[in-house]
């Protein structure tokens, strides 16, 4: 069998065909507009829906194309949006801090107007044991800033405790929570004595206990209790809490009651250490 010859035509010549063939058309539509007339009213007819439909794709792709447009101009606006609310919860975070630190100075400063009898150094709360409470913490102050065993520490509206370690840098703080702690305290409106303990199971209610109370004291709930002036190494008159719950102990020869602290020993963060020590109680020489 033999192959048919394949024909091969010139691009250039069918453009050039094509371009002949409309100029001689609209030459043509021109020339004989009126004969033409009929033509054109059945192609319109024709073409009429077509370019309806065209026109109408047309504007579908377009609007699609503007909707994309406007939702890439959104996603770009959301970014930045996110962007500068990053900033700004970072910013408020600041703020806040920044607040919380401000409060807590004016605290500081506020206690420090109750002693100012007292010289004092401010210290940052840097450590603590595992547990809830504040029983033991650290801070951020040591021997190079003049501090020594037995100062008291202050916090909040009076006493947190006392420094019972003391190196370069930095000491370690027993708060009168702790289970070993013992403060010799007083009933400020009667002068009547007591001990105050602490009590890591009872501070989960709020409280530590108060013992060894004269059942002759005439003492009612919510009176204050400060440290006492037979304290060995507390200050005298330094706000310890307020007394709840006094009862006559069985033995029948004092009372007990419970103690609510002023200090918040669930959150401590800076406290006040006053730089003088309680004078020990010396015994004068005897004279020949």
């Amino acid at each position: 069998m033999r192959r048919r010859a394949k024909i091969h035509i010139n691009p250039k010549h069918i453009l050039i065909g094509s371009v002949i063939l409309c100029i001689s058309l609209i030459i043509v539509s021109f020339r004989f507009g009126e004969q033409f007339a009929p033509v054109k009213s059945a192609v319109g007819t024709v073409v009429s829906p077509m370019q309806k439909g065209i026109n109408t794709v047309g504007s579908f792709i377009s609007d699609k194309l503007d909707t994309l447009a406007n939702i890439n101009e959104l996603l770009e606006e959301n970014e930045k949006l996110k962007e500068q609310v990053h900033i700004l919860s970072y910013e408020n975070k600041l703020l806040l801090q920044d607040k919380y630190e401000l409060d807590g100075l004016r605290k500081l400063y506020e206690l420090d107007q109750k002693f100012l009898d007292y010289p004092k150094v401010a210290a940052r709360v840097i450590s603590k044991d595992t547990n809830n409470w504040y029983n033991v913490f650290t801070i951020d102050k040591g021997t190079r800033d003049g501090l020594k065993v037995n100062m008291n520490v202050l916090a909040g509206n009076g006493l947190a405790g006392i420094i019972t370690e003391v190196y370069y840098n930095y000491s370690v703080v027993r708060s009168i929570i702790d289970d070993n702690s013992n403060v010799s305290g007083m009933f400020l409106k009667t002068s009547d004595t007591c001990i105050v303990r602490g009590d890591l199971k009872l501070m989960d209610e709020g409280k530590i206990r108060v013992e060894l109370i004269s059942k002759d004291a005439v003492i009612e709930d919510n009176y204050e209790v400060v440290t006492s002036h037979i304290s060995p190494n507390f200050l005298q008159g330094i706000l310890i809490g307020y007394v709840s719950d006094i009862k006559l102990d069985s033995s029948n020869m004092t009372k007990t009651a419970y103690l609510t602290p002023v200090v918040d020993f669930e959150r401590l963060e800076e406290v006040l250490i006053i730089t003088e020590l309680k004078e020990p109680l010396l015994k004068e020489p005897l004279i020949d």
